[in-house]
C-alpha cells in the first residue's frame, strides 16, 4: 500500500512539474525582417543581426499597423505605452499601440522596456483624459496601479489594422511574441508586419 501510494505520490509530482515547465515556456519579441519562406516556416533576421527561425501556425493572424492621432485615444481604450519615465513620476510617450477590442487585456501591468534602455512598458485602459502644454494627458489603469502618461508631438501613435497573409513575404519587416522551443526555433500563432510604409510597433 505504501509502495502504490508512493508511485502516485512522484507521478503526481512529475504531472505537476511538467505542467508547470509547459506553462512557463519561454517566450521572446522577435522583430526584423523576413529573410526566407518555406511553408510553414519563416526565417527573420532581427534587428539585433541574428538569424532565427519562427515556426507559422497553421491559423497564423496576420495585422499591420496604422498611424493614428492623439485624439483618437478615449477614456475605455486599451494601450499600450512605451515611456520614458519623468522625474515626477509621470510618462513620457515614446510609442503608443492602441489595440483592437479583441486585445483587450493583453500584457497588462507596468514594466521595463526591451526596446530602449531606460525605458518602460504599459499596457492598460485609459480612465481618464485631458489636454495639457506638451500634449494629451491620460491616465492609465492597471491591476496593480495606474500612471499618467503625456503624449507630445514626437510621440509614434499606432492602431492595429486588417492584413492579408499575402503581406508576410521575403523583406517585410515583422514583430511577434513567440514561444522558444527546446531546439532553439520559435513558434508563434500571431505576427505584425509593416504595410503601405508604416513599420511594426517597437
Amino acid at each position: 500500500m505504501l509502495v502504490q501510494r508512493l508511485r502516485i505520490a512522484f507521478a503526481t509530482l512529475a504531472i505537476a512539474a511538467a505542467t508547470s515547465a509547459f506553462a512557463q515556456a519561454p517566450s521572446a519579441r522577435i522583430r526584423g525582417a523576413v529573410e526566407k519562406l518555406d511553408g510553414g516556416v519563416a526565417t527573420v533576421k532581427t534587428t539585433e543581426g541574428q538569424s532565427v527561425t519562427l515556426k507559422l501556425a497553421p491559423n497564423l493572424s496576420v495585422s499591420a499597423v496604422a498611424r493614428i492621432n492623439a485624439s483618437d485615444i478615449k477614456p475605455g481604450s486599451y494601450i499600450g505605452a512605451g515611456a520614458r519615465p519623468m522625474p515626477d513620476g509621470s510618462l513620457s510617450a515614446i510609442q503608443v499601440m492602441v489595440f483592437p477590442e479583441a486585445q483587450r487585456g493583453t500584457g497588462e501591468g507596468h514594466r521595463d522596456w526591451s526596446a530602449m534602455p531606460q525605458t518602460t512598458m504599459t499596457n492598460a485602459t485609459v480612465s481618464e483624459a485631458v489636454s495639457a502644454v506638451n500634449g494629451p494627458v491620460v491616465t492609465l489603469k492597471y491591476k496593480d496601479g495606474e500612471k499618467k502618461l503625456v503624449i507630445g508631438p514626437d510621440a509614434t501613435i499606432l492602431t492595429s489594422v486588417p492584413a492579408e497573409a499575402a503581406d508576410l513575404k521575403v523583406g517585410a519587416e515583422l514583430v511577434t511574441t513567440a514561444t522558444k522551443n527546446e531546439d532553439g526555433t520559435f513558434s508563434t500563432a500571431r505576427v505584425t508586419v509593416g504595410k503601405n510604409g508604416v513599420a511594426p510597433p517597437l
